[in-house]
């Protein structure tokens, strides 16, 4: 008998910001995969509810949590267990672009950074101890990190130092997991993309100083597709692949190589 090595049948994911962009594609493959899903989504239940339609009501859940709130991480991954299916890979996603130029006004530097450091990183960081204390009981399980090229070489967009901060540390400390929790079974993987063509893009591009489309920018002449990402979203939740813990995973159309 043939096995299908996609298929993440008998596996459920949680999936942050499932409702757009990156997540709703990720929604999308998810079910086409046939995984139990629960997609959390801040303010947009419909897109999340349109996004995982094609999975049976009692194959789906969907959370709201706004992760702009103290503690909205935690809150989220107990809630989620307390559905009752075993949760085997958590895909954290969900994530805001705030400007903060430095020569803006000193209000929305603040604003800007406490904003990019509590929803990109403080509930996700939550999110993910949440998620290693459960695999540690369950015998192990698979967490894939949403981080950005910028993460890896700073925004070329002089207003997006907060958020290319914010997608280092969770860089980093998806790092830290996976390196002392691999013999524990918990893999952990880092996707870093470019410029996806998602809302996010269009609002980057608006930040842009010199007003030039990014597309011209790049080595391919073309943004990453949110169904790229998603499909290797999807084939790393499930779990088939331990020696690529810890790894970063480009998909930049050879604009950055290292």
């Amino acid at each position: 008998m043939t096995v299908d090595a996609t298929s993440l049948k008998d596996r459920t994911v949680l999936l942050t910001g499932a409702s757009r962009g990156i997540g709703a594609a990720t929604a999308r493959v998810l079910a086409e995969r046939d995984a139990t899903l629960i997609g959390q989504y801040r303010s947009g239940f419909v897109g999340a509810e349109v996004a995982t339609s094609a999975l049976p009501d009692d194959q789906r859940l969907l959370l709201a949590a706004d992760f702009a709130v103290p503690g909205a991480g935690r809150e989220l991954w107990r809630r989620a267990a307390a559905w009752g299916n075993r949760i085997d890979a958590l895909v954290v996603n969900a994530a805001t672009l705030p400007a903060t130029p430095i020569d803006g006004d000193d209000e929305s530097w603040d604003a800007g950074w406490e904003q990019a450091m509590r929803v990109n990183v403080l509930e996700p960081a939550a999110l993910i101890r949440e998620a290693v204390a459960y695999f540690l009981t369950q015998g192990g399980g698979t967490i894939v990190v949403l981080s950005s090229w910028a993460a890896e070489q700073g925004s070329r967009i002089p207003a997006l130092g907060a958020y290319a901060a914010s997608k280092a540390a969770l860089r980093n400390l998806a790092q830290t997991v996976a390196r002392n929790y691999a013999r524990d079974g918990i893999q952990v993987h880092v996707l870093a993309p470019g410029v996806v063509r998602t809302e996010m893009a269009g609002a980057s591009d608006d930040l842009r100083p010199d007003g030039t489309r990014v597309e011209d920018t790049l080595a391919s002449g073309r943004l990453v597709e949110p169904d790229e990402v998603a499909e290797l979203i999807a084939l790393l939740a499930t779990g088939r692949f331990p020696n690529l813990s810890g790894s970063t995973l480009d998909l930049n159309g050879a604009t950055y190589v290292r």
